[in-house]
């Protein structure tokens, strides 16, 4: 297997979002009269996009039940307003993943960010962080038509790569990054201490599960 590109998910892979996402979750429901919801619980939310994110918090529960449209657009307003104000301040990069990236770069292989993400929150979110500097091209989730777990997204970056989907793998968190990649058919990487819905990942069927990006980077190199 001759692996070129490295295609990465953002939230949950790269950077501990959670305690910025839920500040912002939590203000909309204050705003919108609810109690706060705990960030063990708004953590499970996370993973298909903030539009499934604010329904999942205004339905307190992973049912996607659709809200009514004056209610989510309300919703979306109170959160998108709320979240420009704190993203990134309380968000963490995990262990592991400078000197896993500072590898992969000196293995010579071309690296992108594929995120669900909006653009407006992606971009400033791997400024603050540091992490812009590493990647060749980064794919948010308004940047196609379709997210994860469509592979719309990863394809693209692909394209922007220069390298076909067979000489790419994609490295992420979740179920959404597992179907995403299988369906754009290339291999994939999972870490096990992101954000799954709440869900263990050891039952997914990856071609690896790996405990950090420095263990994604040894991987790399063993191919």
């Amino acid at each position: 297997m001759t692996i070129n590109a490295v295609l990465i998910d953002l939230d949950g892979t790269l950077v501990d979002s959670i305690p910025d996402l839920a500040h912002a979750a939590n203000a909309m429901r204050l705003e919108l009269g609810m109690h706060t919801l705990g960030q063990d619980v708004i953590a499970s939310f996370v993973g298909k996009g903030i539009d499934n994110l604010i329904t999942r918090t205004i339905n307190g529960s992973l049912d996607n039940e659709e809200l009514p449209p004056e209610v989510f657009n309300q919703a979306r307003e109170i959160f998108v307003r709320h979240y420009h104000l704190v993203n990134g301040d309380a968000s963490t990069v995990y262990p592991g993943v400078i000197d896993g990236l500072k590898a992969m770069k000196a293995q010579g292989l071309k690296l992108a960010v594929v995120t669900n993400k909006a653009e407006a929150f992606t971009l400033p979110l791997l400024t603050q962080t540091g992490l812009i500097g590493f990647f060749d091209t980064v794919v948010s989730g308004d940047t196609c038509a379709r997210k994860k777990p469509h592979p719309e997204p990863l394809l693209y970056a692909c394209e922007k790569l220069g390298y076909p989907p067979e000489n790419s793998v994609f490295i992420g968190d979740s179920i959404n990054d597992v179907q995403a990649a299988q369906a754009a058919g290339m291999p994939v990487l999972i870490l096990p201490y992101g954000y799954n819905e709440g869900n263990s990942v050891q039952t997914l069927k990856v071609d690896a599960i790996i405990d950090s990006m420095t263990g994604a980077a040894q991987w790399l190199a063993n191919q």
